[in-house]
């Protein structure tokens, strides 16, 4: 039993190279995908399975279990004794909980980090066009997929990420093709990162708790001069929404701190948007008498204050 970053892991150490070695013994870059689980064992177990489709010979599989409640941990390693499973003892978000895992990867001497959501089937060739597209240009620090929603395979939920607007905190995924110069930021369901990328520009920030954690990557990457990049050809099926089960009660708050949040580390004048993006999401509640939710937005703004003054945690 090994202790890891307040983690418990069973796992074997490996040794790694970085990607110049990689380059000299002629191999594929060696990747390590991390998939978050938080109480949905069986959509990771479901993940993992697709995952051993996989044509990329170079992939390992670390799972970083999110402070589970229920038998997560128990029902993984049953389905995968082989899958190596890092235990957090609480739920440390999105960012931090996947931080664990990239840490992880990173001491494995990962060349890339394949982020992976659990309710998520990747396609055979996913990760394959992802390292296709990422070694085209040694600028390019991520990489994401193309994502179809699982209840309809030939719809679009996501084509690799947004254009953002900081004036307003307002991002939505594109459903089209895009040129990679469009894009502000990348879709974190299946996103791929380059060690050094990681290791000039740093981790997720673990301020973020839930949404807009991927946004601040990529806006941060590209200040550090680094480019992002869609993979036309990776294709992924995600299910959508597993982690809040669709309730807008608890994406509203979650969304409203995050928000403030980016806007603050990444708006050009962020007292402005800050308040544009509030008053637009009150103004937008109230008008269809949703008082619950407005509720929840002034909840997500006392969490956003409570750790107003917490520096990024991204190394």
């Amino acid at each position: 039993m090994e202790t890891l970053n307040r983690v418990e892991c069973i796992v074997p150490k490996s040794e790694g190279t970085g990607l110049a070695d990689v380059s000299l013994r002629k191999v594929p870059p060696k990747v390590w995908c991390v998939v978050l689980n938080w109480n949905g064992w069986r959509d990771t177990v479901a993940c993992i399975a697709a995952l051993r489709k996989s044509t990329y010979s170079q992939l390992e599989v670390v799972v970083v279990d999110n402070g589970s409640t229920n038998n997560s941990i128990a029902e993984i390693r049953t389905a995968y004794p082989d899958v190596i499973v890092l235990e957090s003892v609480t739920n440390l978000g999105f960012a931090g909980g996947n931080n664990i895992g990239i840490r992880y990867a990173l001491a494995q001497g990962a060349d890339f980090i394949w982020l992976l959501n659990n309710d998520t089937e990747p396609g055979p060739d996913a990760l394959s066009a992802l390292i296709e597209k990422a070694v085209t240009d040694g600028a390019i620090g991520a990489v994401a997929s193309v994502c179809y929603y699982a209840s309809a395979p030939n719809r679009v939920e996501a084509w690799g990420g947004a254009h953002v607007n900081l004036w307003i905190g307002y991002g939505r995924n594109s459903t089209e093709p895009r040129p990679d110069h469009w894009f502000h930021s990348l879709n974190g369901t299946s996103l791929l990162l380059s060690r050094e990328a990681l290791e000039s520009s740093g981790l997720l920030d673990e301020v973020f708790f839930l949404y807009w954690e991927d946004t601040e990557l990529c806006l941060r990457l590209r200040k550090h001069g680094w480019r992002i990049a869609a993979a036309p050809n990776s294709r992924v099926l995600h299910k959508v929404s597993a982690s809040t089960g669709g309730n807008k009660i608890v994406l509203d708050r979650h969304q409203t701190a995050s928000g403030l949040r980016l806007l603050r580390l990444h708006a050009p004048y962020p007292h402005l948007s800050m308040f544009l993006f509030l008053a637009m999401r009150f103004a937008k509640r109230l008008l269809k008498l949703q008082f619950m939710r407005c509720k929840s937005v002034w909840v997500g703004i006392q969490d956003y204050r409570s750790r107003l003054a917490a520096e990024p945690r991204i190394r």
